[in-house]
């Protein structure tokens, strides 16, 4: 990532304001923002819009809050009291509930960070993060994309493009399919050559959104749909690819961060191994 905002932050709550139905509203928060040695690390930031919600998109405002960098929340009319939108200096309603009328209008959220005068937007996770028309949208229109460069989200953030460059490259794969044809009539063949139950797994995105298991091959035409739907719904994207489904593996994750200034992280393996519904919830 190009800076790291996502991190655990100090909490201080200025005032903010939420732009609603063309009137502008004020709130007051516990205390103004603070100023201290820690203030302007990242100058360059002159602003941060943050286009998701919830508890990252608050971690997010914590620490930008804690050095010195103004904040812009968006919400959707089901979040508009939200906590994400109290936190932020300035809010911007941005569409309806659906999560495809709002926080994945790449259109709406660049207009809404021109508007607002941010220069940089920080996506969190899920919705548009490994989006990477998004990510070159930024770059056009002069806003710096917190995250990996386009072709960095091209190549790894897209599950099928990484997996051509794994098998390229002599990487052991789990059995699947990761081609470009995306017609049931050929997804429901290959899951039959991989041998049941198989793995459906959205394209992009992560946090367990768009992943379906068959059994069977009666199970296979609902599992694909229903791992395609789920995946346009998140991610706006509706490709899928197919493997080999492993009922209890070991899931291990080597870790990498680099900034845009030459440094970078790596933080060793960690075993992830403990999910619900393939969502992590233990990292060791």
């Amino acid at each position: 990532a190009s800076a790291q905002l996502g991190l655990r932050g100090g909490l201080g709550i200025a005032s903010a304001e939420a732009y609603l139905g063309g009137r502008v509203q004020t709130r007051r928060g516990a205390r103004a923002l603070r100023q201290g040695p820690e203030m302007n690390q990242i100058g360059a930031v002159k602003k941060l819009l943050i286009a998701n919600r919830g508890e990252i998109a608050c971690r997010i405002m914590k620490t930008a809050r804690r050095l010195g960098v103004p904040t812009v929340a968006v919400y959707s009319k089901a979040d508009e009291y939200a906590k994400h939108v109290t936190y932020a200096d300035e809010a911007f309603y941005i569409g309806a509930a659906a999560a495809k009328d709002s926080y994945l209008r790449k259109d709406k959220i660049i207009d809404i960070a021109r508007r607002a005068g941010a220069t940089h937007i920080h996506p969190g996770y899920g919705f548009l993060s490994e989006n990477t028309d998004f990510a070159q949208d930024c770059a056009t229109n002069g806003i710096k994309f917190v995250g990996p460069p386009a072709s960095a989200i091209r190549a790894m953030g897209d599950k099928i493009e990484s997996k051509v460059i794994m098998e390229k490259a002599g990487v052991p794969l789990v059995p699947g399919y990761h081609g470009a044809d995306q017609s049931l009539e050929t997804l429901v063949e290959e899951c039959k050559k991989i041998g049941f139950p198989v793995l459906v797994k959205a394209a992009l995105g992560g946090g367990g959104k768009g992943m379906k298991v068959a059994t069977c091959e009666e199970e296979c035409v609902d599992a694909i749909q229903s791992a395609q739907r789920e995946a346009l719904s998140s991610f706006s994207d509706q490709r899928v690819l197919l493997e080999k489904y492993v009922g209890s593996p070991r899931h291990i994750e080597v870790q990498v961060l680099a900034d845009s200034h030459g440094k970078v992280l790596h933080f060793y393996e960690r075993d992830c191994s403990v999910q619900r519904r393939h969502q992590k919830i233990v990292e060791e």
